[in-house]
């Protein structure tokens, strides 16, 4: 049968809302709760797909099924879909059908939003690393020191990727310790000026026991991230990190932690960037000779300074094999070995080929 139809509204919209209670006491008998909610708007979008006619009558549609497509464009910056235990960023869509002496039907529907984090920036290509020691004591005693050094290449990466860690833990202590890695998730909920946290272990692996004395160096490590949300970093009363935390277990007394912070993002590296992370994980290149480069350079030094004599001429001869060793293998070399040795050029105030008189000079201009 036909229906009769008054108006056919719809709604988009986006927030995050935190909430959760304390208890309170206030001297020995009196108790109360303190409630903490706050709500941020992202997205509030109306339309209305189907309106009554102007001259006040009803719209009659004919039975069957009948379709309004809608489109609406998103805001730029929104933060990722999430749901915790004392807060939630959601997205939805809301119909409402009016009809004439009738009820409002409605019907909602969410949907997720993924706020992109590209990892291919440099504050998130930049390696994170970081030094902990600590003395261990029981019962007053001081049974030695342990110390921890780890670093990661880069600070952003995505679900999926494998974070090398390369760590060095020194045990100086009399007893056997274990060191630990873990991926760290923090949720923060904020609302009237008062923070509520949630951590939880994403994943986490265990090495090998380090005896007294003796020291444990990782190369590279495997920590392969699991699918996990985001970061969220940009909202303002809900906010999701991540960190890398290295801890040695450290019998009779508490742990020795080393946190490094990262950004779980949304955007993989790129090839290039992969393969400059791969190289620069494997080989540590000293740049401090950069340092004691002057700003100015100096002046080049007189001809005769150089080659002034058959003893300076000498001192150019190349190297002898057995001093260089294994450096005179790799291509470097023959580079070296081409410019440096290649004797200066012959300098005169004569020209040795003078030009022809029978040459006549040509007009520039022809």
């Amino acid at each position: 049968a036909a229906a009769r139809l008054g108006a056919l509204r719809l709604r988009a919209m986006g927030a995050a809302r935190v909430h959760w209670t304390e208890s309170r006491s206030a001297g020995s008998s009196t108790a109360y709760t303190q409630s903490y909610s706050d709500q941020v708007e992202f997205l509030s979008h109306r339309d209305t797909l189907l309106a009554p006619p102007d001259n006040g009558e009803v719209t009659v549609l004919q039975a069957g099924r009948h379709e309004f497509p809608f489109t609406f464009q998103l805001p730029e910056t929104l933060a990722t879909s999430f749901e915790g235990k004392h807060g939630s960023v959601r997205y939805w869509v809301k119909a409402k059908l009016h009809r004439p002496w009738s009820t409002v039907k409605k019907v909602k529907k969410e949907f997720t939003v993924i706020e992109p984090i590209d990892i291919n920036t440099p504050a998130l290509l930049a390696p994170q690393a970081g030094a902990k020691e600590k003395l261990a004591r029981a019962w007053y005693c001081n049974r030695g020191q342990v110390s921890v050094t780890a670093k990661i290449d880069r600070k952003g990466y995505t679900p999926g990727e494998v974070i090398p860690i390369f760590a060095e833990i020194d045990n100086c202590t009399s007893r056997a310790v274990v060191p630990k890695a873990a991926i760290i998730q923090t949720q923060t909920f904020i609302a009237r000026g008062t923070k509520k946290q949630k951590k939880s272990v994403v994943t986490s692996i265990v090495g090998d026991s380090i005896a007294a004395g003796k020291r444990e160096v990782w190369h590279g490590r495997a920590l392969k991230i699991p699918p996990v949300g985001p970061s969220i970093l940009q909202c303002r009363i809900i906010q999701v990190e991540y960190s890398l935390k290295v801890c040695v277990d450290i019998p009779g007394t508490s742990k020795l932690l080393l946190e490094l912070p990262l950004v779980i993002g949304t955007i993989p590296l790129h090839p290039f960037g992969s393969r400059t992370s791969s190289v620069s994980s494997q080989y540590s290149v000293n740049l401090d000779w950069l340092s004691t480069i002057p700003e100015q350079p100096e002046a080049p030094p007189e001809y005769s300074a150089v080659v002034s004599s058959p003893e300076a001429e000498q001192s150019l001869a190349p190297p002898c094999r057995s001093e260089l060793g294994g450096i005179l293998e790799g291509p470097f070399f023959a580079y070296i070995q081409e410019f440096r040795f290649r004797p200066p050029p012959l300098y005169s105030e004569i020209d040795p080929n003078p030009p022809s008189d029978s040459i006549r000079p040509r007009c520039m201009t022809c």
